[in-house]
């Protein structure tokens, strides 16, 4: 049955004047969900609301909003295979993958229910006697989330999860793609026993949305934004961010390096590039974009990656299959231009290229009229080249080769991204060595260039991110402010810098 779903701002529907129809990409004749779109004015009230609701919140105790966490994660258990399933009917995501999704909401809040108590400052020594320093993390008041559908739900949980336990509201624009599967996590959410206001959920598209965060900036309702997505989208908010004197939380693409050495072990690193190239179908930030391997095994690389891509199964994410559809036609229709790309210098070793149909079909294929594509692995990508130095989200890796780790390292750093990265090798020295070269925020050794857990920072460098940090306790800043307080119980004014006791040594002493 079709679903209807529309915005929810301060606990209450919000019609949309315009309706988008969410389509499952495995069977594009079934449409998940018709989706009321909001204008940028239902956008700048939901933020508005989630000023005054905020309020109310940070004075509730930070251990009691933890158990509120506590109690989410618990929701999410509780229903993780409905969740799944929805996940995987909406944007196509194979329901393994779907489930270790969830999975990765219930560790989050796993992790962050105990932070409730943990929201530390520091008592500081003073330079003054008679007098106390102390430190304390307040909540930046109303954060706006944005978020891609590649991952509808773990990666929303990133930014939610933490910003409602340190106090602060959230407006929350997920993918309108991933509509049904973001609205399922709201009402989650919302069964926590949160109050009505503390999160609001707004579907509307890319330009609505930007109208709507400007008009809520200018207006001073929001203080932090959260953004997943691309680059060049992300640039545009860090501007608009920049004007309102604000740092954003950017998370956004990758065009992720593998280094495969002489000598790895070429079994586990095939393994390796197969997941993180075309799991998901590719269409993760964290996917594998260039495998950079030594010339002494780049044909027996190779060769083992095409078996193994040959044997992969591609098709109904309902079954165990390393990948399904695209998410959603856009997503089709720009790897189409992707795959323009390829150029006469290039060797396509893996087969046919475009969308798997009768007149192009795949050994083994177990879909149906949905958005899938053959994956492709081009060989002799050239450091110039746009397959090598942009990002490419789909099914396709491109392989080149390279003669020390130096050049290894200066490869993988030349399309600026910064994102994830990954090196085969058995030597701990080229471990550390590529680890200290590489401009990537995660670096993985013996292990794909996806993969995350909720304990540790996830982020990129350069055009994959500004620096900020999810995940873990590092994400704690980016929704609190330090404040700083002096307590001084003297009874005088004593002036800091100027009315210090001073202890003069003896410069000339000596043995």
């Amino acid at each position: 049955m079709t679903r209807q779903i529309v915005s929810v701002v301060g606990g209450k529907d919000a019609a949309g004047s315009d309706t988008y129809a969410s389509v499952n990409p495995a069977r594009l004749g079934d449409v998940v969900a018709r989706v009321g779109m909001a204008d940028a004015d239902t956008f700048a009230a939901a933020c508005r609301t989630a000023r005054d609701a905020q309020r109310e919140w940070a004075k509730v105790s930070a251990p009691v909003r933890g158990r509120v966490i506590a109690s989410i994660g618990r929701l999410v258990e509780d229903n993780a295979e409905s969740l799944a399933a929805l996940v995987t009917e909406e944007i196509g995501k194979p329901y393994a993958e779907a489930l270790g999704e969830v999975r990765e909401i219930v560790d989050t809040c796993d992790f962050f229910l105990g932070e409730g108590r943990r929201l530390y400052g520091q008592t500081v020594p003073s330079e003054m006697p008679d007098k106390n320093l102390f430190t304390f993390r307040n909540p930046v008041g109303v954060a706006t989330v944005i978020t891609a559908g590649n991952f509808p739900v773990a990666v929303p949980s990133w930014y939610l999860v933490p910003a409602l336990l340190c106090g602060n509201a959230v407006v929350w624009k997920p993918a309108e793609y991933a509509a049904a599967s973001a609205h399922a996590m709201y009402r989650l959410f919302a069964a926590s026993g949160l109050p009505d206001g503390v999160l609001n959920v707004v579907f509307a598209d890319g330009p609505q949305t930007f109208a709507g965060l400007e008009q809520a900036l200018t207006e001073g309702t929001v203080d932090k934004i959260g953004f997943t997505g691309s680059s060049e989208v992300g640039r545009k908010v860090g501007e608009l961010a920049g004007r309102h004197l604000q740092s954003p939380c950017l998370e956004l693409g990758g065009k992720n390096p593998m280094v495969i050495m002489p000598d790895a072990d070429l079994d586990l690193a095939v393994e390796g590039a197969l997941f993180s190239g075309f799991g998901t179908a590719g269409q993760r930030c964290t996917s594998l974009g260039t495998v950079i391997v030594h010339e002494s095994v780049h044909e027996d690389f190779t060769a083992r990656l095409v078996r193994a891509l040959d044997a992969a199964r591609v098709g109904d994410p309902r079954e165990d299959v390393l990948a399904g559809p695209l998410l959603d036609q856009k997503f089709a229709d720009r790897y189409e231009e992707y795959l323009t790309w390829i150029q006469p210098h290039h060797r396509v070793v893996s087969g046919p290229t475009g969308r798997i149909t009768a007149g192009s079909p795949r050994a083994g294929f177990t879909g149906d009229d949905g958005l899938y594509y053959h994956p492709v692995v081009v060989d002799g990508v050239r450091p110039d080249d746009r397959l090598f130095l942009e990002e490419t989200f789909g099914p396709i890796v491109g392989v080149t080769t390279f003669s020390t780790l130096s050049e290894a390292i200066e490869l993988a750093n030349r399309p600026g991204y910064g994102l994830s990265s990954s090196i085969y090798t058995t030597d701990a020295k080229h471990a550390f060595a590529f680890r200290e070269g590489i401009s990537a925020g995660m670096v993985s050794v013996n292990n794909s260039t996806s993969g995350a857990e909720a304990h540790l920072p996830f982020g990129g460098n350069g055009k994959s991110g500004n620096g900020s940090r999810q995940s873990g306790m590092w994400v704690l800043d980016q929704f609190t402010r330090w404040q700083s307080m002096n307590w001084d119980h003297s009874g005088r004014l004593q002036k800091a810098q100027m009315d210090v006791a001073e202890i003069t040594p003896d410069p000339e002493f000596r043995l």
